[in-house]
């Protein structure tokens, strides 16, 4: 018996596990990068050092995957977070666990994962060529091959494993919604998700890169009566449009219909120190200085980029004198320290996105395969699927669990 011959479109992360886990099973497989190497997008994950999974159970995964969890059920029943570790480790890579139960390579280098993934791939006889993919071949319902340029080259299976269409630097430009949409897949609304924020506020020149690494953020959506959203604490930064940073782009994933001025943050600039504390750090600051200036006071108590913005929303002069502060000013720079207020103005565009919410309907593909339920043959894995989860390692855990079970289908 001939063996069967797989195309796996895409060198990412649920690609390269879906043809290392289909060649185990015998499969000829080759995997079609359109760049110039595998794993793009994985080197700039995790600031570099791929946040790969999180050392969790499947049912936390599920519960951090708020667009279609369940659906991954199988999957992650299949492949879990402790399957990814062991991958990776009995691979040749040797792995820890940091805050949050985040997983990152003892060497904190991304490009270590991405050379495990090609290393075994190439051991277990993957063959990878550097083309693009310009449609699928599909006849009679099922699909045939798929065409290169003037190539029509035969397969017996297709996996579409080429990400979403964010951050399209790294290759990721949507291409595996348009073989999604050739096969007649339904394909959901596209959406930034992990995504930086613009404000309302305009951020002072001097304020932009700004870095804050220890802070609390609460979001509030004042479409639900002023109700909080989410919180988090964590690093923030400030750009020229508005907000960035590993807390921010947590919080976004929470803001699933967006409309300008419906979400405010709230960044507690003190989050070691209760109100009570504060307050009384406050006074003893105030004391201390009470023949010089308010931006003095403040310079003790906050970075100096982010005083002419901070005394705008205290609605103080700069050069007031910290004797005349009354009590009702004592308290307002009480709150600004403890809940400082920003109003979202919208996502930044999808392009600048770690992960794309929407994707090929999950209706359309059975969980128990990845298989396609409108023509035979197909396959899909990855963030293509109209699946998307938090930060913390949970998206590339669903990228690795549905290249697996796509792999081995």
């Amino acid at each position: 018996m001939s063996r069967r011959k797989v195309a796996v479109i895409g060198g990412g992360a649920a690609g390269m596990m879906a043809a290392i886990f289909a060649a185990r099973h015998g499969d000829a497989v080759t995997v079609f990068e359109k760049n110039a190497k595998i794993g793009r997008k994985l080197y700039i994950t995790g600031k570099g050092r791929c946040n790969l999974t999180n050392n969790c159970d499947s049912k936390t995964v599920i519960e951090n995957t708020p667009t279609n969890g369940r659906f991954l059920y199988s999957a992650l029943n299949r492949f879990s977070p402790a399957d990814t570790m062991r991958f990776f480790e009995e691979n040749g890579l040797p792995l820890k666990t940091e805050r949050g139960h985040r997983v990152f390579p003892v060497s904190d280098k991304a490009a270590d994962v991405v050379d495990t993934l090609l290393h075994t791939a190439k051991r277990e006889g993957v063959q990878i060529t550097f083309q693009r993919v310009d449609e699928l071949l599909i006849k009679d319902g099922t699909v045939i091959g798929l065409k290169t340029g003037t190539k029509e080259l035969p397969f017996d299976k297709v996996i579409v494993a080429c990400g979403g269409c964010s951050y399209p630097l790294t290759g990721s430009t949507g291409d595996g919604y348009r073989f999604a949409r050739q096969a007649g897949h339904t394909v959901t609304t596209l959406k930034p998700s992990l995504v930086p924020l613009e404000t309302e506020e305009i951020i002072p020149a001097e304020m932009v890169q700004l870095l804050l690494k220890n802070v609390a953020l609460t979001v509030i959506d004042t479409h639900q009566g002023g109700k909080k959203l989410y919180t988090d604490f964590g690093e923030l930064q400030f750009m020229r449009y508005g907000v960035a940073g590993a807390v921010m782009l947590s919080a976004s994933a929470h803001m699933k219909e967006m409309s300008p001025e419906r979400y405010r943050l709230l960044i507690d600039l003190k989050p070691a120190l209760s109100e009570e504390k504060l307050e009384a750090r406050l006074l003893r600051e105030i004391n201390a200085r009470h023949r010089e200036t308010v931006s003095s006071l403040l310079r003790s108590l906050l970075p100096a980029a982010m005083l002419m913005l901070f005394l705008s929303k205290a609605g103080l002069s700069p050069d007031k004198n910290c004797s005349e502060i009354t009590r009702t000013e004592r308290r307002q720079l009480l709150m600004l320290l403890k809940a400082f207020p920003l109003t979202v103005k919208g996502f930044r565009p999808i392009e600048e996105a770690i992960v794309t919410s929407g994707g090929v309907s999950v209706r359309e593909i059975d969980p128990k395969t990845m298989a396609s339920k409108l023509v035979k043959g197909l396959y899909f894995a990855g963030e293509v699927i109209d699946v998307d989860a938090y930060t913390g390692g949970f998206n590339l855990q669903c990228a690795f669990a549905t290249g697996v079970l796509a792999g081995e289908a």
